[in-house]
Formats: structure tokens, sequence, C-alpha cells
């Protein structure tokens, strides 16, 4: 099946590295009309930019995720330079806190719900409003298999991901028929994001996924972009886990 997005436009936050770098990528591949990409760091869309090329249709903004003012102005540039905003990829993360949720820095955890699980309204909404209200659409939510299950360090960012796969429900019951919803929630990918669980350790990390690998930002794209695409018209309000097995094809522990 060949998906392609020739007469669509695609907002992607975060996009200019990691996993949101190779979905704008795999969207420019696959013909999209215009690929807009937003980072906090004027450099970071400068060295995507050179990476990709993408010319006339890969639109580079400096915009932070957490910034209502920013998202409103930067949807707002999508659709003045290509007249709509038919997709938009939620994948702006961070995970600036550590620890146990007991003795976890508070400030950090209230900056990872903010960019996390808050953001990704903030940027559905004015997509809603701005273009997809009007000609429908698509969102997907980079979600995170930490949202699916807890886990012994990441407490607040599990918290911010289970956060956004309600989101996704929400906004999928919310939007529809109009504007189809949902998410993918990866498992260890080759990030910078999260290099500590893998940097060093890729054997021992790679041995907890039952494929045996960790992820790479493109098995999370190709995802992406099925449920972006026509192929997925009936489906809406589904987290798809992009995991290696890790939460479908694991055993119970001793059993």
């Amino acid at each position: 099946m060949e998906i392609r997005f020739d007469e669509r436009v695609v907002l992607v936050t975060g996009g200019s590295r990691g996993i949101g770098e190779a979905i704008a990528a795999e969207f420019l591949a696959s013909g999209a009309r215009g690929v807009a990409v937003t980072s906090r760091r004027a450099e970071n869309l400068a060295g995507v930019v050179s990476r990709l090329g993408g010319g006339d249709r890969l639109l580079p903004i400096a915009a932070r995720a957490d910034d209502d003012e920013a998202a409103e102005r930067a949807v707002g540039e999508v659709i003045d330079r290509f007249g709509s905003c038919d997709i938009l990829v939620n994948n702006a993360g961070t995970n600036p806190s550590a620890g146990p949720l007991v003795d976890v820095d508070l400030g950090a955890v209230d900056k990872t719900w903010a960019v996390n699980q808050r953001a990704p309204l903030v940027w559905s909404r004015e997509v809603w409003r701005q273009s997809m209200s009007k000609t429908g659409g698509s969102i997907v939510n980079i979600a995170s298999v930490g949202g699916l299950q807890p886990g012994s360090a990441l407490g607040a960012y599990n918290i911010s991901k289970a956060a956004l796969i309600h989101l996704t429900r929400q906004l999928a019951f919310e939007l529809a028929p109009g504007v189809r919803v949902n998410a993918v929630a990866p498992a260890i990918v080759r990030t910078k994001l999260s290099a500590l669980l893998w940097d060093g350790i890729e054997d021992h990390t790679a041995s907890l996924h039952p494929l045996k690998r960790i992820g790479e930002p493109n098995d999370v794209a190709a995802a992406v972009l099925f449920l972006a695409s026509d192929a997925a018209s009936w489906i809406t309000g589904t987290v798809l886990p992009v995991d290696g097995g890790a939460t479908g094809a694991s055993p119970v522990p001793g059993l």
C-alpha cells in the first residue's frame, strides 16, 4: 500500500530532530503539499532545513510548544503559507524530571505536564478553530508506553502521557466526524530525549523488548503516517503501541 499526502498540509510540533524530524521527512517523501515544523531554537530549525531540504514545501517556525500565543501564531502562519492545516502531529515533549513522585521537583513536574499534556490541547484547539472545523482533518499525538503502565523513575512523564492518551480519546469523541484523533505509544526509541535509557546499555535495553531491538524514529513515523492517512479513515480514538512488543508480547513476571 502506498500512502500519499499530495494535497495535504502537515504541522509537526517539536519537528527539528528525532521522531519529529523523521515524521516530517516521511510526510515530505509522501508528497505533502506543505510540512511545517516547530522548534524552540532557531539553530535547530536551520539544522532540520539543511538535512531535509523540502524547498518551498518545508516551513520552519520558531515556537515553544507550551506558549499559547506561539501556537496561535504558528497555525496562522501555516494557513497563510499553504491555505490550510490538514494534519497536526503533537510531537513536542519534555522530561526534565526523574525520580519518585514524592521527591521530584514540582517545578519540573509543572514543566513536564505543560509541554506533554496541556500543549497538545492548545495546538489542537488552534488547528480546529483556524482550519479543521471547516475542512476536517487528522490529529496524531505522540504518547508513550509509559502512559499505559507505571514505571520506577519517570512518574511525572508517565502521568503526562496517560493524560495525553485520554485527551486523544476525548478529542476523538468531541471532534468527530470531521476530525479523527489518534495516538501512538512508543517504547524506547533511539533519540536524544531517551538517551539515558539506551546509550551505553543498548544490548540490555534491546533485550527488554520481545523484538530484541530498540526503536528507531522511522518506526514511529511509519505508524503516524498510517494513522494520519485515508488508509485509517475508519479509525479514531485509538492508541497504537509502537514498542517492539513491550506491552503486547511480554510475559507476566513469574509465569
